[in-house]
């Protein structure tokens, strides 16, 4: 009876063997029929990374002027120098320049500037021959404060009618371009009041601007902005946070900024509705790796590095983050191959493929 118990355990182990050496020669088997999976590398790299605060807002300009006319008169619609053609819609004026001129021949009339300079020019004269005889002993100093005031009088009563005159042209106050030029026909009668033309600077302009009650203590006065527009999809503009308010709505649970953008060569128009990254912070010269390659596996961040045709997971610690890359603060090495394609089905210890 013992000998057949022996019998049988010796037996039920070598059974057990032989199960346990089977799956080892079949494990080994798969390890080495293991198909590679191709995959595509890209070496380690190094750039430029920021936190951003996204906002969207209208643009408006940061100068706009609607110019009516100060008299009533015959409306003269000016020439362009630049173009040779009477200005119309997106001409570019410079500061100065005469857009329109309101003509009225019995206000110039009664206005009698060249009697005025003339009056002017002989106070000018009799000042001078008075003060010349005050120093000879031939007029009192009385003569020689009549004519200053005489002079003075002369003076104002010409630079009044000059004034009264320059009421005929309505001129540019700053250097932009004409977003509204009404239509009238040449030589109209226009009354007093009219809106003739309307101007804009928008080389600078600006954005008011919602942010949430988070960005309070990172967004600060200073801060650059990329601003951008679906209808430029190539073109970043920079601007500039230039305000903010302290006080945080109870409603809405914002705060109130402003961003003036740098718009010297006009890309962004008037009234179009803008995104603002305001770059809160920003590494230089870090490992920047994309941000649709890394792995979230129990509040872990791993990624693939091919060693010798072996996909080696890696443990990365990560830093700022935008909208497609990601800075890695540890894990990877400046030499290691990164698994960009191919990467899905990886785990540790695959063998892999590179294809280029």
């Amino acid at each position: 009876m013992i000998q057949y118990m022996k019998s049988g355990i010796s037996a039920l182990t070598l059974a057990v063997l032989s199960v346990i050496m089977t799956g080892c020669r079949q494990e080994n088997t798969m390890n080495r029929n293991e198909i590679p999976t191709p995959v595509s590398v890209s070496d380690i790299t190094y750039g430029s990374v920021s936190r951003v605060f996204t906002t969207n807002s209208t643009a408006v300009s940061n100068a706009e002027a609607e110019l009516s006319t100060e008299m009533a008169g015959k409306y003269l619609l000016q020439r362009n120098p630049a173009t040779g053609k009477p200005y119309k819609l997106g001409d570019k004026v410079r500061k100065g320049a005469v857009i329109v001129r309101i003509e009225d021949k019995s206000y110039e009339n009664g206005i009698s500037i060249e009697t005025k300079r003339l009056n002017l020019e002989l106070a000018e004269q009799e000042q001078a021959k008075t003060k010349s005889l005050y120093d000879k002993g031939g007029a009192t100093l009385t003569e020689v404060k009549n004519s200053d005031i005489k002079i003075m009088s002369s003076r104002l009563d010409y630079e009044n009618a000059e004034m009264n005159l320059e009421k005929m042209n309505i001129r540019a106050p700053f250097e932009g371009v004409i977003v509204n030029l009404p239509h009238y026909s040449n030589e109209a009668k226009l009354n007093s009041g009219t809106s003739v033309v309307t101007i804009m600077d928008y080389s600078s302009m600006l954005l008011e601007i919602n942010l949430p009650e988070s960005a309070i203590n990172e967004v600060k006065i200073g801060q650059e902005a990329y601003i951008t527009h679906y209808t430029l999809p190539g073109d970043t503009i920079i601007g500039e946070v230039t305000e903010l308010s302290p006080a945080i709505s109870a409603e809405t649970r914002t705060f109130k900024g402003k961003l003036v953008i740098n718009n010297k060569d006009l890309l962004i128009r008037p009234g179009m509705f803008v995104k603002a990254d305001i770059v809160t912070e920003s590494h230089s010269s870090t490992i920047v790796i994309p941000k649709n390659i890394v792995r979230n596996e129990r509040n872990r961040r791993t990624v693939f590095v091919v060693d010798q045709g072996i996909a080696r997971a890696r443990n990365i610690k990560l830093g700022l983050e935008d909208k497609n890359s990601v800075e890695v603060l540890s894990g990877l090495d400046k030499d290691d191959q990164l698994v960009v394609r191919g990467f899905e089905t990886l785990r540790d210890g695959s063998k892999v493929k590179i294809q280029r």
